[in-house]
């Protein structure tokens, strides 16, 4: 196998953000505060505790309650974080063309270790995935690009043979900086107009265009280093 297929997770191989909404609702209930729709909290899933957080009680990492409520946010999660969360329609069929065709892939994503690990055994993908990179497992979270180069590091890589897919501009960003060709996953929580100025290397409108895309970047005569 020569080539390395990076992935976000949230919103890219997985639809986390049922899940995620019931605790950011949770979070407004503590609080007395009536639930949010899910619709309006669907676009802040991969943004984390902190996009969450704001969305939900309009509190920010420097209000003194922030790193409280961030716990009591990541707990609510943790305990119920497998109920609705699945993998986009059309993923594990790529998966499995991607490893037909000589391609490792792996998962790098700021859903810290304890949290994603989890996840990744509950969705069935933790046998095939060739590396699992959390936000806490490298020195600094994404948009830096030091989880990637650690991914690409462990998995046996140089950067230039890894491909970065993800649906949120940090992905992009980090990708980049990592000197990683990028895939922006338009069908995940940003809208494609807002995809389309990330200046990404393509987009994908669902998982099953991104086989084609990583065709095109990532020429199969790159060879393991």
């Amino acid at each position: 196998m020569h080539k390395l297929v990076l992935f976000d997770f949230d919103g890219t191989l997985a639809d986390t953000a049922p899940d995620l909404a019931a605790a950011a609702n949770k979070a407004r209930a503590r609080k007395g505060l009536a639930p949010l729709p899910y619709e309006a909290l669907r676009p802040l899933a991969s943004h984390g505790a902190r996009g969450l957080l704001k969305a939900s009680l309009d509190i920010d990492p420097d209000h003194p309650e922030y790193d409280t409520l961030r716990r009591q946010f990541l707990d609510d999660y943790q305990q119920d974080m497998t109920s609705l969360t699945v993998l986009f329609p059309g993923v594990e069929q790529l998966l499995g063309t991607l490893a037909r065709h000589g391609y490792k892939w792996g998962i790098v994503t700021n859903k810290v270790e304890h949290l994603a690990l989890p996840l990744v055994e509950h969705l069935g993908l933790a046998d095939d995935c060739a590396v699992t990179v959390g936000g806490d497992t490298a020195s600094h979270p994404k948009p830096h690009p030091a989880p990637l180069l650690y991914a690409a590091e462990k998995a046996g890589f140089a950067p230039e043979q890894c491909i970065y897919v993800g649906d949120d501009e940090r992905d992009i960003v980090a990708g980049k900086a990592a000197g990683m060709p990028t895939i922006a996953a338009a069908y995940g929580y940003c809208g494609l107009s807002e995809v389309e100025g990330w200046q990404a290397d393509a987009i994908a409108r669902t998982p099953g265009d991104i086989w084609q895309l990583v065709q095109q970047l990532l020429p199969a005569g790159c060879a393991q280093a």
